[in-house]
């Protein structure tokens, strides 16, 4: 566990690799009977490097136990495996096949399902859901991130805001609009006043429960699913990684080059930002049918007539120069 943390893995990857580790330490081999964790986790370094040997059959007894897991998840647990054991000193046999998957594209909101969204946020009773959801769709932040948002990070005069420790412990730099500073200054009045009867009353959290506590992303998915009833959308269809994914095409869709979201959104590797020029292809053929099966009459606006927003090369300006003020 601390070599994992000094690699700066997330706790949900620690927690991942952990389960890995001890669904494979109590896998026996023929003839040894049941295993629990509790016998094996004390077994000496040298004794387990020979219990753990991928060559002996446990590994392959192991991965025989997975077969009706995810693809996904076997590829998880195959990762988390594979760390532990050449942190022991072995190599991973070749015979060892990760199952392929097919790589499912990002789910997004369309403009009617974030057309109902917009409306049920505005009318919903929940003091959060307008700060939360405006800044989530205006940021592309991830629901850790903006659970770990301090006031402090916030620089309303420069419209953006410094995500410090993101995923990989990285820093960023996000940007805003004026209207998501809108939002946030009108829920200030309400965080003071349930900082005032907290526990904690300097928490410097952005966003803080009614009990005055820094929230959690449990609780921003369970207020997505009371919106998402509202808005008469699949709860499986709207998450806080909905929105962020719903950012994310909607730059494409603007122009926004892929280097430009990327930075935007954090990914350490293009290849991850990749993914969204499919969803902007399969966005393109549906303007392109709709269209032709709703042809304009004279003197109506085109698909492409109205006002565009910024270009993405001033989006890439402003991401410069708020990188380099920090």
């Amino acid at each position: 566990m601390q070599q994992l943390r000094s690699e700066k893995k997330s706790s949900h990857t620690i927690r991942a690799y952990d389960v890995a580790a001890r669904s494979f330490s109590t896998t026996p081999l023929p003839g040894e009977g049941a295993l629990v964790w509790t016998e094996t986790s004390t077994i000496p370094v040298r004794a387990f490097h020979t219990f753990v040997d991928p060559n002996n059959g446990r590994m392959d007894a192991w991965m025989n136990g997975l077969g009706e897991l995810k693809p996904s998840t076997i590829n998880a647990k195959i990762a988390a495996l594979t760390h532990l054991l050449k942190w022991l000193g072995h190599t991973v046999p070749d015979w060892i096949q990760r199952p392929s998957r097919s790589r499912s594209l990002p789910k997004t909101l369309g403009r009617r399902e974030l057309s109902r969204l917009r409306k049920a946020v505005s009318e919903s009773e929940d003091p959060l859901a307008m700060p939360v959801s405006t800044l989530m769709l205006d940021t592309g932040l991830r629901v850790s991130e903006l659970c770990a948002l301090d006031i402090d990070d916030i620089d309303k005069e420069d419209l953006s805001a410094l995500v410090i420790g993101g995923k990989g412990e990285k820093d960023r730099t996000v940007l805003f609009t004026q209207s998501s500073v809108e939002v946030l200054e009108s829920w200030e009045p309400i965080r003071e006043r349930r900082l005032m009867n907290a526990d904690d009353a300097g928490l410097r959290a952005v966003f803080v429960s009614s009990r005055g506590r820094r929230i959690n992303p449990r609780s921003i998915q369970k207020m997505m699913d009371r919106l998402a009833d509202s808005a008469d959308i699949p709860k499986s269809r709207l998450s806080p990684h909905t929105l962020r994914h719903t950012f994310a095409t909607g730059l494409l869709e603007r122009g926004a080059d892929l280097v430009t979201i990327q930075r935007l959104l954090g990914h350490s590797s293009i290849a991850t930002t990749r993914v969204y020029l499919e969803i902007g292809d399969q966005t393109l053929r549906e303007i392109y049918h709709r269209a032709q099966r709703n042809p304009t009459t004279p003197g109506e606006p085109q698909v492409g007539d109205e006002e565009q927003p910024p270009s993405s090369e001033s989006v890439e300006q402003k991401v410069e120069s708020t990188v380099t003020k920090r």
